[in-house]
């Protein structure tokens, strides 16, 4: 799914490293992208995939075992991000040519494959999302940093890698040991567990993966991401301080309004979300889109329009991001968990973007100076009464 079209996701840096393997595992690869592989590339190395140390809880050696399963499936960009965790069609990432095939490979992504392990562990979606949303994740039960290497680790723990924007993920199995979907034209294989270059750190997810029931007090649950976060009695960051989260959590939040504008961990926003303790909280530290779904206006304000006018339209999808420029390799701007309206400056030709059965070269520029591609957007390839860039 677009969510996962951009190169810091699941974009293991090394292409020597990739070219090696792919030598390596040369006798081992069918003739055709889809054909299946007859001998593993775990096995080829004889590495053993499974709870390889003791201590973890039973939801981590489930999880385990389920990514374990997986062990000689394609890794697929953008695959096992359907609307139920498993493995899925994926697509060309429009940079790696080891990536053309994908849209003919089903499998799994890096944060795909440990989506689909907890949830085969739990029977709940507790990681839908990219592996910079998993790092974030509100089902860390503990945390551990970069500098403290593998030795606090169990079987199931999470590793990050990414420095600022975290680009990959792999789970730990124990021994010095992680399973891993690697990167386009590799398939999905246990490995010696990595801590040098950016590694990130790693976190451990709650071992009775319930997600914690909402707030009792009325308005729309969502959940927050960052450390330190701080809510304020007024919606600018120059008013007091009413409460601080140290980590993710969950708040409910009874109307949105565009007030202050806010630059922070590399997001822009001016819409501010009042929670049920009548404190305000930027947007930029709830996930979701830019304006949240379904959350009415405080005070009936509304966008104000660009200089230039725009035209509305409604997007599809789930995970669907925006980015500083017309092509997936650009940084992200926004993230829109679910459909919502965005407001069409212009649309011009760029890039050329498949993703869900579609191919499209005409990407628009919103209001806040952010690039959607078009596939996304409902109507035709390219939108009616929109002028070009």
């Amino acid at each position: 799914m677009y969510s996962l079209k951009i190169s810091t996701v699941c974009r293991v840096i090394g292409r020597a490293v990739v070219t090696a393997v792919a030598v390596a595992l040369t006798a081992f690869l069918p003739s055709t992208a889809q054909a299946a592989v007859s001998v593993s590339p775990a096995a080829a190395q004889g590495a053993t995939c499974g709870v390889l140390a003791p201590g973890a809880s039973a939801t981590a050696q489930a999880a385990v075992d389920a990514a374990c399963t997986q062990i000689g499936v394609w890794y697929s960009w953008g695959g096992g991000h359907g609307a139920t965790p498993g493995a899925t069609y994926g697509y060309y990432d429009g940079v790696d040519p080891d990536s053309l095939h994908d849209g003919e490979r089903k499998g799994f992504d890096c944060s795909g494959l440990v989506r689909y392990a907890y949830y085969r562990a739990t029977g709940k979606d507790l990681l839908n999302g990219t592996s910079n949303d998993q790092f974030h994740s509100s089902q860390a039960s503990a945390r551990f940093s970069a500098g403290q290497g593998t030795g606090p680790l169990l079987p199931g723990d999470l590793m990050f890698w990414g420095s600022g924007h975290i680009h990959h993920v792999a789970m730990y199995l124990g021994g010095g040991q992680m399973v891993e979907a690697y990167e386009s034209g590799t398939h999905i294989r246990v490995a010696p567990a990595r801590t040098g270059g950016d590694y990130a750190g790693a976190i451990r997810i709650t071992p009775s993966g319930t997600v914690p029931p909402p707030p009792a007090n009325g308005g729309t649950t969502f959940e927050t991401w960052g450390t330190s976060v701080r809510t304020h009695s007024s919606p600018s960051v120059s008013s007091s301080v009413v409460d601080t989260f140290a980590g993710p959590t969950q708040v409910s939040v009874q109307c949105q309004q565009h007030a202050e504008t806010v630059t922070a961990e590399g997001y822009t926003n001016d819409i501010w979300s009042k929670l049920a303790d009548g404190s305000w909280l930027t947007n930029i530290y709830i996930k979701g889109p830019a304006e949240l779904p379904g959350v009415p206006d405080c005070g009936g304000s509304t966008t104000p329009p660009p200089t230039s006018g725009s035209k509305a339209f409604q997007t599809w999808g789930a995970g669907v991001r925006t980015h500083s420029e017309p092509h997936v390799n650009a940084g992200v701007v926004d993230y829109f968990a679910q459909p919502t309206t965005v407001n069409v400056v212009c649309q011009a030709h760029a890039q050329e973007v498949t993703a869900d059965g579609y191919t499209n070269d005409a990407w628009s520029k919103l209001t806040d100076g952010s690039w959607l591609t078009n596939i996304y957007i409902k109507g035709p390839a390219w939108l009616p009464g929109v002028p070009t860039c």
